[in-house]
């Protein structure tokens, strides 16, 4: 039966000009990934694109590649991280890994920044390419930001907290909805070397409290409200309630999604016009391979959240890999994953993993249904996006 579902499912999607890469995955996998008919390649060429390899590498097929990474994976990841990534001081030991007893660490000795990684190093070489399209709530609304003003965005936002005290290991709550600022704010604390940690921003605010009070966060970024299914939502009270039982927070920063006003109070700053006049340039603060870049917490549903950490080196070129391995990207695609980014897909496929292959990758606030069940595909069509990621419990409600 499930599989009689699932053939009906891709006929379904054929007929729509969509298909599955993959019959299987709606059984098999937590989440789905579609090509557009329209604008994919064909599926016979998926995995044959190649990283950018060192001469250890170049010219080995995708076979070859696998092996070489199962028998030697220092060689592997070593070339590969060398070519792939932009070093402020080259790491001088691949990894020192022994599982029994749970140590990990990656690149050791290697310093670099996941902000100039996922943003400098493309504006030096194309700085018009669109690397966002944020597809609003009302469709046809869309907007495109390029590499360069994305670039000079997340300076404004990270002058902008280190005048207000935010230092390098302290630690950043972000509660915002799908939105460029949410990337700008990510961007922002890796480039001064703060840690973020994003709360969906669907959770109440008992929830986000407990991320905070866990976290030990200083700062909080939010918007005033959020837009969805044709809907607006309350962000800044519910913050305003959560920052109650959070004696550690020293400021809330306030981007305005919509013109409606909020209450304002003593430690809140309006994140607009604060980031005006701040400089479009900020030096990035160079990592070791295993600072922490974020902490991201589990949904609670099977008990407390707990926080997971992520380092800086070893997840952006994971991010970066699997997102061109997994997906089949070539540039010039545009990458569209639905997921919202207070999750880790969202982090890892919205933001880091296509950012810093310089892809285009496409924002979705809105709903499924909304204005009709009919939107991804009306969204795929117009923004001609070459691969769509989502949840198969998403398109089974449809």
């Amino acid at each position: 039966m499930a599989g009689r579902m699932c053939i009906s499912l891709l006929n379904a999607l054929v007929r729509g000009n969509v298909i599955f890469r993959n019959q299987e995955c709606v059984r098999k996998s937590k989440r789905v990934v579609l090509i557009s008919r329209c604008h994919a390649r064909s599926l016979s060429s998926i995995s044959t694109v190649q990283p950018d390899l060192s001469s250890h590498l170049a010219g080995k097929t995708y076979s070859d590649l696998y092996e070489l990474s199962v028998k030697d994976p220092e060689t592997f990841w070593g070339s590969i991280a060398r070519e792939r990534l932009t070093w402020t001081k080259p790491f001088d030991q691949v990894t020192d890994c022994d599982l029994t007893s749970g140590k990990i660490n990656w690149f050791l000795g290697g310093q670099l920044n996941v902000s100039v990684n996922c943003l400098d190093v493309h504006v030096a070489k194309d700085p018009d390419r669109v690397a966002l399209i944020w597809e609003k709530d009302e469709p046809g609304t869309e907007e495109r930001i390029t590499y360069r003003q994305l670039l000079e965005r997340t300076c404004r936002l990270a002058n902008t907290l280190k005048s207000y005290g935010v230092q390098r290991g302290e630690r950043v709550a972000i509660y915002m909805p799908v939105s460029p600022m949410a990337v700008v704010a990510m961007l922002a604390c890796a480039r001064i070397g703060a840690v973020h940690t994003v709360v969906f921003a669907g959770f109440s605010s008992e929830a986000l409290a407990g991320r905070i009070q866990d976290a030990q966060c200083k700062f909080v970024i939010t918007c005033n409200q959020g837009v969805r299914g044709g809907r607006i939502f309350d962000l800044k009270p519910m913050v305003d309630k959560a920052v109650k039982s959070c004696p550690s927070i020293r400021h809330v920063f306030v981007a305005k999604r919509t013109n409606n006003s909020v209450p304002m109070g003593k430690l809140d700053i309006s994140l607009d016009e604060v980031m005006a006049g701040q400089s479009s340039v900020c030096a990035p603060e160079p990592m070791d391979s295993e600072e922490m870049l974020f902490m991201l917490y589990t949904s609670g549903s099977t008990g407390k959240p707990k926080g997971i950490v992520h380092t800086q080196a070893g997840y952006l070129l994971y991010a970066s890999l699997t997102h061109q391995y997994v997906f089949d990207y070539t540039p010039g695609d545009v990458f569209g994953c639905v997921a919202d980014i207070g999750w880790i897909t969202g982090h890892t496929y919205l933001v880091y993993g296509p950012l810093c292959n310089g892809a285009t990758s496409v924002l979705f606030e809105s709903t499924p249904v909304y204005p009709n069940p009919g939107r991804y595909w009306e969204t795929v069509q117009r923004l001609k996006i070459n691969q769509f990621y989502g949840a198969p419990t998403a398109i089974r409600f449809l």
